[in-house]
C-alpha cells in the first residue's frame, strides 16, 4: 500500500501536467457527473456484498449461486438504467449545467461518454468483488491492486507523449483499463469459486428482500455521494474547472491515504457480518470497537505529517498549485480521520439488516451537505466552508450512528466514548504536541519538513502504542517484532 500511495501519487502530478489544470479540471467533474448515478446502484452493491457475507456468517453454502446470479442480473438491469438517464438528464446537464471552454466541450462529451462506459464495465463486476471479499481472499486484492497502480502510472506516462487529444485518450484508456481489470477479476472467481457461475433469471423472493434492504439502503448512499461528487459540481458552478482542479488534487491525496483504511475494512468487515449472522454481538461490538480505533490510528500516522506540512509537500509535488489546494488537502484528511471512527458501526448496522429508521436518520442528516453549502456559497462564503459543514455534520452523524446502534443491538455508547472517541482524542492532542513545537522551531523548508515528519510519525507511533493500544494489543505487537527479529 505504500508502495501504491507513492505511484498513485506520482501519476495524479503526470496527469495534472499532460492534461493542464482546466483539462484536469474537466475531466474530474465530467466524471464526477457519472459518479452521481452511482448513487442509483451502489445500494444494490451493499446489498449483494451484505446478503453473500450473511449467508457464509450462518454457515450456509446452498443459495450462494442463487444470490450471485440474481445479483449480476439485478446489475444489467441497473447498467441499462443508469445508462438511459446518464445519455438523457446528465448529458443535458454536462452541455448546458457546467462551466466547460467552449473549445474543450467536445473532449468533456467524449470523456463522458467512456466515463459512463467505466462506470458500466465496475458496475456489473460488482458481484465478483463481492464473492472475494466475502471468502476474504485479500491476497487477490493485494496483487491486482499493484497491478491498477502499475497501469494507471504506465497511462498517465503515455498520453504525456500523444500527439491526440490527451482528455479524450485518457478516458478511452481508462475504459479500456478498467476491461482488463475486470476479465482478471472474472477469470479468478471462475477458477476459484463454483457459485460464480451465472445463471440468467431472477429469484423473486431473494430479489424483494435485497432490493427492500437497498432501497432504504439508498438513501445512505445518496447522501455520502451528493456529499463528495456534489461538491465537485458545486464548485464547478460558483468558482469554474479551475478550483475543480484544487478539489481534485485534495480528493486523489485523500484517496491514496484512505486506502490503507480501506483495505484494512475490506479484511474486517466480513467478520463483523459473520459475527452478526451467528448472533456473537458481544465479540462483534468488541470487533467494531477496536475497528474504529485501529482505522483512525492508521488514518493518523498517514495524515499528520502531510496535514503539517501539506504546503512543501504540494508545492514540491506539483509544478503548479491552484487556489485552495493546501486547505482543501487538509481539511479532506481532517474530515477522512473524523469519518473513520464510523466505519465499522456502518457495517454492523448493514449487517442487522433492518436499517429503514437508521437510513432515515443519518442519510436525512448527511443530505443537509448540499443544501447548507450552496446556500453558503450562495451568500459569498470561502470554498472551504464546504469541508467546515462536512466535518461538523460527520460528528453528529457519528452520534446519531451511535444512539440507533444502542436501541437495534444494545451497543454500549458509554463504552465507546470511553475505549474509542476519548481514546482517539487524547492520542491526538498528545501526539500533536512534539511536532507542532518543531514547526515553529525549524524554519520552513527541507529540513523543517524532514524533522517534522520524522517527529511526527515517531510521536504518533510512540502515544498510539502506549496510550492508545491496549494490553493484550501492545503484548500482541511485541511478540510480532520479536518473531520478525527471529527471522
Amino acid at each position: 500500500m505504500f508502495f501504491l500511495m507513492f505511484i498513485s501519487l506520482y501519476t495524479a502530478r503526470v496527469i495534472i501536467d499532460s492534461l493542464g489544470e482546466v483539462d484536469y479540471g474537466v475531466y474530474s467533474v465530467v466524471g464526477g457527473v457519472v459518479t452521481l448515478f452511482s448513487m442509483i446502484s451502489a445500494s444494490l452493491s451493499s446489498a449483494i456484498s451484505r446478503f453473500l457475507t450473511y449467508e457464509l456468517g450462518k454457515g450456509s453454502t446452498s443459495d450462494l449461486n442463487k444470490i450471485f446470479s440474481s445479483s449480476i442480473s439485478i446489475q444489467i438491469a441497473i447498467s441499462v438504467f443508469v445508462v438511459l438517464l446518464a445519455e438523457t438528464f446528465g448529458l443535458w446537464f454536462v452541455n448546458n449545467k457546467l462551466i466547460i471552454p467552449d473549445d474543450r466541450l467536445f473532449a468533456a462529451n467524449v470523456c463522458y461518454q467512456f466515463s459512463i462506459a467505466t462506470f458500466v464495465v465496475n458496475l456489473i463486476s460488482v458481484p465478483y468483488n463481492a464473492v472475494i471479499i466475502a471468502y476474504e481472499k485479500m491476497s487477490a486484492f493485494a496483487y491486482i491492486s499493484i497491478l491498477e497502480g502499475i497501469g494507471g502510472l504506465a497511462i498517465a506516462l503515455f498520453i504525456q507523449y500523444s500527439l491526440f487529444d490527451r482528455l479524450v485518450l485518457y478516458g478511452v484508456m481508462l475504459c479500456l483499463f478498467a476491461l482488463l481489470i475486470r476479465f482478471i477479476y472474472y477469470v479468478y472467481c471462475k477458477r476459484n469459486f463454483e457459485e460464480c457461475t451465472y445463471t440468467p433469471g431472477f429469484d423473486i423472493e431473494l430479489m424483494k428482500k435485497m432490493f427492500g434492504f437497498a432501497g432504504w439502503n439508498t438513501i445512505g448512499t445518496c447522501s455520502a455521494i451528493l456529499r463528495d461528487q456534489g461538491n465537485s459540481v458545486i464548485i464547478n458552478i460558483f468558482f469554474g474547472p479551475t478550483l475543480n482542479t484544487a478539489l481534485a488534487i485534495a480528493q486523489k491525496v485523500n484517496v491514496s491515504m484512505s486506502k490503507f483504511v480501506q483495505n484494512f475494512l475490506i479484511a474486517l468487515n466480513p467478520q463483523i457480518t459473520k459475527l452478526c449472522a451467528s448472533r456473537e454481538f458481544d465479540r462483534m461490538f468488541q470487533l467494531v470497537f477496536q475497528g474504529a480505533r485501529l482505522s483512525y490510528y492508521i488514518l493518523l500516522l498517514c495524515s499528520m505529517p502531510i496535514v503539517l506540512n501539506a504546503e512543501f509537500i504540494i508545492k514540491f509535488w506539483l509544478n503548479e498549485v491552484p487556489d485552495y489546494t493546501v486547505i482543501f488537502v487538509q481539511l479532506i484528511l481532517i474530515l477522512s480521520m473524523s469519518d473513520s471512527l464510523s466505519h465499522t458501526l456502518v457495517t454492523s448496522i448493514l449487517a442487522h439488516g433492518d436499517i429503514r429508521n437508521y437510513m432515515l436518520v443519518v442519510g436525512g442528516l448527511q443530505m443537509l451537505n448540499l443544501p447548507f453549502n450552496i446556500v453558503l456559497l450562495y451568500l459569498g462564503a470561502s470554498p472551504i466552508v464546504l469541508y467546515i459543514v462536512a466535518i461538523t455534520l460527520s460528528q453528529i452523524c457519528l452520534i446519531a450512528r451511535l444512539v440507533m446502534l444502542r436501541s437495534m443491538m444494545g451497543l454500549d455508547v458509554v463504552k465507546f466514548a470511553k475505549s474509542v472517541y476519548f481514546n482517539v482524542l487524547s492520542v491526538t492532542l498528545l501526539s500533536l504536541i512534539l511536532p507542532i513545537t518543531m514547526k515553529f522551531v525549524c524554519p520552513s523548508g527541507l529540513s523543517s519538513f524532514v524533522y517534522v515528519s520524522f517527529v511526527s510519525v515517531i510521536s504518533v507511533l510512540f502515544v498510539e502504542f502506549f496510550i492508545g493500544c491496549r494490553k493484550q494489543e501492545r503484548d500482541f505487537i511485541i511478540f510480532k517484532l520479536h518473531s520478525l527479529v527471529k527471522r
